[in-house]
């Protein structure tokens, strides 16, 4: 039958309101259907949730499952029925269903089909068929509309004996499945191998043998093992997945395919396993990532190129207008590099180019973006930023290394960077004019000097010269034991005795006198001192807690504040704290390291990890100002969390606010369920100390019982309390 002439014979019995023109049609290969040109936005995603559908439920299915269009093309055939009729799976739009139905079958098929459109149920005949080649065979039919009312699903299974007809669809299924040119893999429910077909074996250089047993995690890489972890729970509730997934060669090579899985249960609907069909697109993907790399990526350094800049500058301008944050943007201008160049050649230059590359990398983090315009122009985007100053240590830390010689095979070449900062929104309202601004502000860096940073805004640089003059003192003020440490006295609530103090930093200027932190550690952080300044706390803090434990209290501890930015250093600054701690006879538990709750917003995953290296050297931690940020009581149980420290908002309302009074009481019992203390902040008045005790608080600190003061004045208090304050 001529497919092109051949009418839609369906279409005079078609339910009303179906479309006469098909939205399906095959594609220009014969691979896959594809939308007709008229369909809509609404009918691609039916089809596509068609397409999931029938990976889900049909494509192993041990009976013959067909989705065909009102003109008779299959549109989709899962592996059992390619092989009824004698066709290439791949290719279901090189045929119409109807030419497979014997001829003197054919008006009762016409009728069938027409009935089971306009049926609210399948409907089920028997019916010859005959294979490619001629060979008839017998089938129980069963018919309906899809889903969307744009096609027709059919179901085919032999008519044969129950015995008979079950061999044979045993026979037929062992045979497709150790054929099929897909890859089968079937795990239990802890993710180790129950069976794989031939080729799933083939496809990544195993035997079947070697793989059977063996866990799923062994065929993957790291970043597969965290893809793995994270849907298997998935699985277990039941969810199917479609995905590209890598898996790894037993020669250590990527592969990659795509990964169909459906989640196995018992009877009782218990999790026994997944079982998934896998497709290899290696080929397909390295050829696709070599496009995509050409098209977004500069060819010598790597980096990304004008482009990948252009749209990545877009979607952070997008996300800083949602999240009504800022964003930096600096353009990095090597200072000569053109004399190098022409004097060494090219060959030189493009060494001084990957080295600078690599330079400007080194200063950012792994969210923000350095990419190559062309020549030695070098741009940075810098997002999600809470202070200027950041922005300002990043291009001083750019403008100090890439002022450091260039070895080239030996020859040292000296260069420099004229760097120029753009902010915005503050000095531009769209992406082309911030672009020009940051170009303006790296000539001005030019023009005062080179090896510089400028901003566009002269008040801005005003700032940042102002930043630089209280960063010379800050250094200054380490180098002559400026810094002064007082100590507020955390009170037990229900003995009165002194357990434990908070160490507080105190700046006493030459000129300005004794400064508070927030007059002063803004700045320490934006210059990074804050981690020299933060190791030279602990240490005095912990020569404290030396000296009050042989006095006080033999499990006294001293708690420090550590930064957002201290947080997250590398955990060996810790280690050289426990050194330091072993070096006095100290144990690690005497020393409490307080962090904020802004903390946990840097990443969840991120905390958790540096919370449990925490836990691991048996520091222990409070969460401060528990209440005012990111937190709630349902966050507790995910950190390594040993102290928590309701606000002194919270407190200073106690004896007003029934609902700060509920709030704290909350924060009290949800704490001490999961194995926590709970410290007051800003106890002021009897009655607010009365209140916590009733609630179960454990301790408190506040001017009730003591303003913080040198460590003299708190250990003569804490010594005159022994053994404890009048309750």
């Amino acid at each position: 039958m001529d497919k092109e002439t051949d009418p839609a014979p369906w279409l005079p019995g078609a339910p009303l309101g179906y479309r006469a023109k098909p939205v399906f049609a095959a594609s220009a290969h014969g691979s896959a259907p594809v939308l007709d040109p008229s369909g809509v936005t609404a009918e691609r995603l039916r089809y596509e949730e068609e397409q999931s559908y029938y990976n889900d439920l049909y494509l192993l299915a041990p009976v013959g499952y067909f989705v065909v269009a009102f003109d008779s093309t299959i549109l989709q055939v899962n592996l059992v029925g390619a092989d009824m009729l004698g066709i290439v799976r791949a290719r279901p739009g090189d045929h119409r269903f109807r030419t497979f139905i014997a001829p003197a079958f054919l008006a009762d098929f016409d009728a069938f089909i027409s009935a089971a459109l306009n049926s609210p149920q399948p409907m089920q005949c028997l019916v010859q068929m005959q294979r490619t080649g001629g060979e008839a065979f017998q089938v129980t039919m069963l018919a309906s509309a899809d889903g969307g009312g744009q096609a027709c699903r059919i179901v085919l299974e032999r008519a044969e004996g129950k015995l008979a007809a079950l061999e044979r669809s045993e026979e037929r299924f062992r045979r497709i499945v150790h054929t099929a040119e897909e890859g089968i893999w079937e795990i239990d429910a802890v993710s180790c191998t129950t069976f794989v077909n031939p080729r799933m074996a083939d496809m990544l250089g195993y035997s079947i043998e070697e793989m059977l047993g063996k866990p799923l995690a062994i065929f993957m890489d790291e970043e597969g093992k965290a893809v793995l972890d994270h849907n298997i729970e998935q699985r277990q509730e039941g969810a199917a997945e479609h995905r590209e997934f890598k898996f790894l060669h037993r020669d250590g090579s990527a592969v990659w395919t795509t990964l169909a899985t459906n989640p196995i249960f018992d009877a009782a609907g218990r999790y026994m396993g997944a079982l998934a069909l896998v497709t290899d697109i290696t080929g397909n993907k390295a050829s696709g990532e070599l496009v995509w790399q050409q098209a977004n990526f500069d060819p010598l350094t790597r980096l990304p190129n004008r482009h990948m800049f252009m749209e990545r500058l877009r979607h952070e301008i997008r996300k800083a207008e949602r999240n009504d944050a800022f964003l930096a943007l600096l353009f990095v201008d090597l200072d000569h590099f053109k004399e190098v160049n022409d004097r060494l050649g090219h060959a030189k230059g493009d060494q001084v180019l990957l080295e600078a590359a690599r330079r400007i990398s080194s200063c950012v983090r792994g969210t923000d973006m350095v990419a190559r315009l062309g020549g030695d122009e070098f741009t940075v985007i810098l997002a999600g930023l809470e202070l200027v100053g950041s922005v300002e240590r990043v291009a001083r830390a750019m403008v100090s290394l890439l002022a450091l010689p260039f070895d080239l095979n030996g020859e040292k070449v000296h260069l420099s960077a004229s760097i120029g900062i753009a902010l915005y929104p503050a000095d531009a309202s769209s992406l082309d004019v911030l672009i020009e601004h940051a170009d303006q502000a790296m000539y001005a860096s030019k023009n005062g000097g080179r090896s510089r940073f400028s901003y566009y805004t002269p008040a801005l640089q005003e700032a940042a010269e102002a930043r630089q003059t209280i960063a010379a003192d800050l250094q200054a003020a380490i180098v002559a034991q400026q810094f002064e440490i007082l100590y507020q006295p955390i009170v037990s609530l229900q003995t009165g005795a002194v357990h434990k103090a908070e160490a507080l930093l105190r700046w006493r200027h030459p000129t300005r006198g004794l400064l508070a932190p927030a007059e002063f550690i803004p700045f320490a952080e934006s210059t990074g001192l804050i981690v020299e300044i933060g190791d030279w706390v602990f240490r005095q803090a912990a020569r404290q807690a030396q000296r009050w434990r042989s006095l006080i209290d033999p499990a006294f501890q001293v708690s420090v504040n550590k930064s957002p930015l201290q947080f997250r250093r590398d955990v060996e600054q810790y280690e050289t704290w426990l050194a330091y701690l072993a070096e006095l006879g100290l144990s690690s538990q005497s020393m409490v390291i307080e962090i904020t709750e802004s903390v946990l917003m840097d990443g969840v995953e991120q905390v958790i990890e540096r919370l449990r290296q925490y836990r691991a050297m048996g520091l222990q931690v409070a969460l401060d100002d528990f209440g005012t940020g990111y937190s709630s009581l349902s966050h507790l149980k995910r950190f390594d969390i040993d102290f928590v420290k309701i606000d002194q908002s919270f407190v200073a309302t106690l004896e007003d606010d029934t609902g700060d009074l509920a709030l704290c009481e909350a924060i009290i019992v949800m704490a001490h369920k999961l194995g926590l203390k709970v410290v007051a902040e800003g106890v002021e008045t009897k009655v607010q100390r009365a209140l916590l005790v009733d609630a179960g608080c454990d301790y408190a600190q506040g001017f009730m019982f003591a303003r913080p003061m040198p460590a003299a004045e708190f250990e003569a208090m804490a010594t005159a309390a022994r053994p404890a304050l009048p309750h």
